[in-house]
């Protein structure tokens, strides 16, 4: 080698065409932590939300019991409180049946508040839908009263999922051509609903020589009971709705509309969408829902409906899908939870001497912290945590506004 020539560079090894970065994981292993980060993003507010509810429905409990005339202070009330709501709802065979009946009814009137929410609409009316569609599966049982069940039963829910969206479209009408808000309507809807029953029992449907305004037993709508005391056929509907709405929604072309209009109608209007054909379709679905809450209600348990039916399906049903964020999966779980609390109210009051009612606070309580969700983010420095009900915006962005273009 010359002088001039340049010395000549180490070889190096040469690159391996397999070898990947030490640090990178497997495919499979980014999916599963992906799923993970998004499941504790989604339910993190949610189950901090009962957790609190839970410990101040324990102070309030401590309180409340220690002010009665003669009463002790009772630290362990409340853990005798919970252990008798567990052992009323799953923590026996009977109470779990239970458990499934009284969520029946939350998760499919959930899924109508849950749908409405995807769409901007907040449907408060389905106490009216519930006891509509109630009312309209009675008349149909009792028009086909001498049929096989086969025929009655279909029949009957039929009438109430109609009877039901009937009452859905008029205020899905009256918001998308005269501009009224659902909240205002659904609400009216509600004390006509009230109205109409107490007029059909008492008149057309009444019970003959009975001493009280009732309607007949539906006979051979009622629906069959599949498992235990009373777990009738309407469970298995509502555990159906769910998965079914949730294919809607995300996987169907209207589905994708209907979450359009709900971001941005105007946005979705020039996309070539029509957001009135969409407000009512989505309020019609709703009130469908609703009503058939009230249609497996009273044919799989109550069998006859009588003048003042109380009910407050419709707003528990707003609190479900609230507490699930409006994902019909969530409201499924959700509904499960709150009929779980229904469900051992009573054990609670009979063995532990908690008065049922509180039931009720405790759904006020969690639905308080869900709506405090961002100043509780703050406080338990939770990263990459869902804030707030992902839906309270639909409730006063239309109000006031002109009508659907």
């Amino acid at each position: 080698m010359t002088a001039d020539q340049p010395a000549s560079a180490p070889l190096a090894p040469p690159a391996s065409t397999t070898s990947k970065p030490t640090n990178t994981p497997p495919g499979w292993s980014r999916r599963v932590r992906g799923f993970l980060a998004r499941t504790w993003s989604a339910l993190a507010m949610p189950l901090l939300a009962i957790v609190l509810g839970l410990i101040v429905g324990a102070v309030v409990i401590i309180l409340t019991s220690s002010l009665a005339p003669g009463a002790t202070f009772d630290l362990t009330l409340p853990f005798r409180a919970y252990q008798a709501l567990w052992d009323g709802s799953l923590g026996s065979e009977t109470g779990r049946v239970t458990t499934l009946v009284q969520s029946a009814p939350l998760i499919l009137a959930g899924l109508g508040v849950g749908l409405g929410f995807k769409a901007g609409l907040f449907n408060i009316g389905g106490n009216g839908q519930f006891l509509i569609g109630g009312i309209c599966s009675v008349a149909a049982a009792l028009v086909v009263r001498d049929q096989s069940p086969i025929i009655a039963i279909p029949v009957a829910l039929v009438a109430g999922a109609i009877g039901g969206a009937f009452w859905g479209f008029i205020p899905g009408v009256l918001k998308a051509f005269r501009g009224a808000h659902e909240v205002v309507t659904t609400i009216m809807m509600n004390y006509i609903a009230y109205a109409t029953l107490s007029w059909i029992v008492t008149g057309p449907l009444r019970q003959a020589r009975s001493p009280q305004p009732v309607t007949p037993d539906v006979g051979a709508a009622a629906l069959p009971i599949l498992f235990g005391r009373d777990g009738h056929l309407g469970i298995i509907l509502a555990f159906v709705a769910a998965p079914i709405i949730w294919f809607l929604l995300n996987k169907m072309t209207v589905g994708f509309e209907i979450r359009a209009v709900g971001a941005n109608p105007e946005a979705s209007r020039y996309a070539g969408m029509k957001p009135r054909r969409l407000v009512v379709l989505t309020m019609s679905v709703a009130g469908m829902l609703a009503g058939l809450a009230g249609t497996v209600t009273i044919l799989g348990i109550n069998h006859h409906m009588n003048a003042t039916y109380p009910t407050a399906v419709g707003f528990d049903a707003i609190t479900v899908a609230l507490l699930a964020r409006s994902s019909p999966i969530g409201i499924l779980f959700s509904g499960l939870f709150f009929g779980a609390l229904e469900a051992g109210s009573s054990q609670m009051q009979i063995q532990a001497g908690v008065p049922a009612d509180l039931i009720g606070l405790l759904e006020a309580i969690i639905l308080f912290f869900l709506v405090i969700s961002p100043v509780l983010r703050r406080v338990f420095r939770l990263r990459g945590v869902k804030s707030g009900l992902g839906t309270t915006d639909t409730i006063t962005r239309t109000y006031g506004s002109e009508a659907i273009r």
